[in-house]
């Protein structure tokens, strides 16, 4: 069984993409910090689940090493995302340590330790960035910063090793109904035609996957018909 590692599985975007995974026969790695919010969903009972503080890269290396003397892995989903909205001024280092470490260094420490494994097996990155990568971002500016560095990451990395049949793929998801606007004072549109679902997330996940061996589409931004936000905190 094909192995496949992803991050932020216990909500949102993360847990559409292992369910649409287990589903496709892979056997899933999840990493996340809460599975409480998941320990009923029967999808996900073959999930092998790892609590863990991504932050701590130190404990992610180790849990990595650990992973690898059991699986073969095929596939990497960096997933995991962390966002904080306001003026840069007010946003504090913690903040953007957590932004920083969370959205882009922990996408290259994974991919680092587990490249070989995923050319030796002609495997596949997929990394979830965000639209804001493509454009300016007020109130934003350090999220915005940090997916831009991953997409471009991304494509460095897929220059690197396309010559030995690894698939680098940058997915750029619009606004998505999920809890990664929790810490701002605004939330998706209220109309569904003004955000996307992570089930459609998924659905582009598994499309890029099924796609023949030599053709890679290496760049997907998925979004909305309409711009729309509702002001105030999120729904609950």
């Amino acid at each position: 069984m094909k192995a496949a590692i992803v991050t932020g599985v216990t909500s949102g975007i993360g847990k559409a993409i292992s369910g649409m995974l287990i589903k496709q026969g892979y056997d899933v790695y999840g990493f996340g910090r809460d599975f409480s919010k998941i320990e009923h969903d029967k999808e996900l009972n073959q999930m092998k689940k790892f609590q863990i503080d991504l932050t701590d890269i130190g404990l992610l290396t180790e849990t990595l090493k650990k992973i690898k003397k059991e699986a073969d892995i095929f596939l990497v989903v960096n997933n995991a995302g962390v966002a904080y909205f306001s003026l840069h001024e007010e946003m504090n280092p913690q903040k953007i340590h957590e932004m920083v470490c969370v959205n882009l260094e922990v996408p290259m420490v994974i991919s680092q330790l587990l490249m070989r494994d995923l050319k030796k097996n002609k495997g596949t990155i997929i990394n979830i960035s965000s639209v804001t990568a493509k454009k300016t971002n007020t109130y934003g500016c350090c999220y915005g910063a940090t997916k831009a560095g991953i997409t471009s990451f991304s494509n460095s990395l897929f220059e690197e090793n396309r010559k030995y049949g690894v698939r680098v793929i940058t997915i750029h998801p619009d606004m998505t109904m999920s809890e990664l606007y929790r810490n701002a004072d605004f939330d998706v549109g209220e109309s569904a035609d003004s955000y996307i679902l992570p089930e459609e997330v998924a659905s582009t996940v598994k499309w890029v996957l099924e796609q023949r061996d030599g053709l890679v589409v290496t760049d997907i931004t998925v979004r909305p018909q309409k711009h729309l936000l509702s002001k105030g905190k999120r729904r609950k």
